[in-house]
């Protein structure tokens, strides 16, 4: 029997979000990297998976999202009410999933990133739109609401095997260099995926009045007239035809969007070089091929 792909790029409507695989990669495959022979480590997967999608769930209502990634939202279509309440039962399932694993160190990993994703969360509603925000800020967002489930996900699987701090450790910082590199890359393709690729329009964290590191990056190196557009479009939200091309030409002319890049490739070779701990096998290529995929991607 034929495998079957993860990914159909053939099929009508843009791919899926690549988060949710990567994350999985890292459950399941920190697992086995550290000897992990057993099961459990599939319905824990499931559980970060949970953690997310109730955090997305919760994300669009807050945000009055009415599309994710090209699609309708869930509370575009059912209302904010079931929306939550799904979001809600998520939550819960994962914890009831945590508790019938029995590890209270597992549990104590995954409920404190609940916690710091919730946080994260508040952090970027108040960064939201002030383009006073700061590199250092913004990297609290993203290490908060990408990076901290990657790093969660990683570090179970030690936790699982029964392996030294030391390696629990190194993992707990792959993925968290690896969530980092993902974020970044997610952001600059804001500016420069082509649609029919990324899966969502181009220019949509703009239009959100989202601040990303291009932005701050553009925002920093720009002159006063420009510094005067992105207040108008991203604080006021006063965004009219041109503007999105405007932004777009701005980010490039300061090189925000080769920056970004560059940053993220630097995570991804902190993510590679925590890997150093383990011996070499074809389950540390692939962890460390998935570092390399996460800033190389076009979607």
């Amino acid at each position: 029997m034929a495998p079957v792909p993860i990914i159909d790029r053939d099929r009508d409507g843009p791919p899926p979000s690549l988060e949710p695989l990567f994350r999985l990669l890292l459950t399941l495959g920190c697992a086995r990297l550290c000897g992990y022979r057993g099961e459990r480590h599939i319905a824990l997967a499931a559980a970060v998976e949970f953690i997310h999608t109730a955090t997305l769930l919760h994300d669009d209502v807050v945000d009055a999202s009415d599309l994710r990634r090209g699609r309708d939202t869930a509370n575009a279509v059912w209302g904010n009410k079931p929306a939550v309440l799904v979001g809600d039962f998520l939550f819960a399932r994962s914890f009831q999933l945590m508790v019938e694993d029995g590890s209270l160190q597992v549990l104590e990993i995954l409920s404190r990133t609940a916690a710091i994703i919730a946080e994260g969360e508040v952090h970027q509603l108040i960064t939201a739109n002030d383009t006073a925000t700061t590199e250092a800020a913004y990297l609290e967002v993203i290490e908060a609401k990408t990076a901290a489930l990657f790093a969660a996900a990683s570090r179970i699987g030690a936790v699982l095997a029964e392996r030294p701090i030391e390696e629990e450790e190194a993992l707990g910082r792959f993925g968290r260099n690896l969530g980092i590199a993902y974020q970044l890359v997610d952001d600059m393709l804001d500016f420069s995926a082509r649609p029919s690729e990324f899966g969502k329009s181009v220019g949509d964290d703009f239009r959100d009045g989202k601040i990303t590191l291009p932005i701050v990056l553009a925002y920093a190196r720009g002159d006063s007239e420009e510094r005067a557009f992105w207040r108008r479009t991203l604080e006021e939200g006063e965004q009219g035809p041109g503007d999105l091309e405007r932004a777009l030409r701005l980010v490039e002319r300061h090189g925000a969007l080769a920056e970004t890049l560059a940053r993220a490739r630097a995570y991804a070779a902190a993510a590679i070089d925590a890997l150093s701990p383990f011996p070499a096998s074809p389950l540390r290529r692939a962890l460390a091929e998935s570092a390399a995929f996460a800033t190389e991607r076009g979607f």
